[in-house]
């Protein structure tokens, strides 16, 4: 069960713990592609011949590169974005009893997670920053029984059209607010399989901890930015020992 928000009594500072979703906590491409392919052709009238790279884009960003690359004008007032995005969600949701089978919780994710919940005496929230649309996020952590460790009311979702930089200081202003402590740039971190997700931590004043579980090489993660490396998730002791090098909270009185 989901912690319950810290109180002004319990903590003044707190640490915030992001999380991107896709290669770092899960893996499912394949129902990803499908709906996107669904979604695109729904609202262009086009096949979805041409693929493009998704790692660190928002879903609105990813339909932009789509659009290019498949050689389709791009509308002005944005209705066409708008007509995508709800199309994505549907042809989601009509996917999402093939999550299990054809998708994986990526190696250590579930205990990472329960490790980083075990941190809440040490005034730890953690929630999820991600390119994926609200609801497809949570379909997506609930499938692996990961969304219960999270506190996804205040995180910053593809939903929104900002850029991940602007939705990592967005989400961290939302937990301020929720759980009446405050979560300053020091003491926040972001968990990422992308260099581009390093790069929209350090924009977004977030310290940036790479897993180098998806494409991305530990060479290309550190040239982004990302200080504190991991191959993956399986090191629970090893990824606490990390967050808590890279965030600095007062010592207790």
């Amino acid at each position: 069960m989901l912690p319950a928000p810290l109180s002004r009594e319990e903590s003044a500072i707190s640490r915030l713990v992001l999380w991107n979703i896709d290669l770092t906590l899960v893996d499912v491409a394949q129902v990803t592609r499908a709906a996107y392919a669904e979604a695109f052709q729904r609202v262009t009238g086009e096949p979805l011949v041409y693929l493009a790279s998704t790692a660190g884009r928002t879903d609105s960003e990813v339909f932009y590169e789509f659009l290019a690359r498949n050689d389709i004008e791009i509308d002005s007032d944005g209705a066409q974005t708008a007509e995508f995005l709800t199309a994505l969600g549907e042809a989601f949701a009509r996917r999402r009893d093939q999550l299990p089978a054809r998708g994986r919780a990526m190696p250590g994710a579930q205990a990472a997670l329960a490790a980083v919940a075990s941190m809440r005496d040490e005034h730890t929230v953690q929630t999820v920053v991600t390119g994926t649309i609200m609801a497809n996020a949570m379909a997506k952590l609930a499938a692996f029984g990961l969304d219960g460790y999270l506190d996804l009311s205040i995180g910053g979702f593809g939903s929104e059209h900002y850029p991940k930089a602007s939705l990592i200081q967005f989400t961290r202003m939302r937990a301020a607010e929720a759980h009446g402590s405050a979560f300053p740039e020091s003491a926040t971190v972001y968990v990422t399989d992308s260099a581009r997700d390093v790069e929209a931590a350090l924009i977004g004043h977030a310290t940036p901890i790479g897993v180098a579980s998806g494409s991305t090489t530990e060479s290309q993660l550190r040239a982004a930015g990302a200080q504190h490396v991991l191959e993956d998730l399986t090191d629970q002791q090893a990824l606490l020992a990390m967050i808590r090098s890279a965030t600095a909270l007062p010592q207790a009185r």
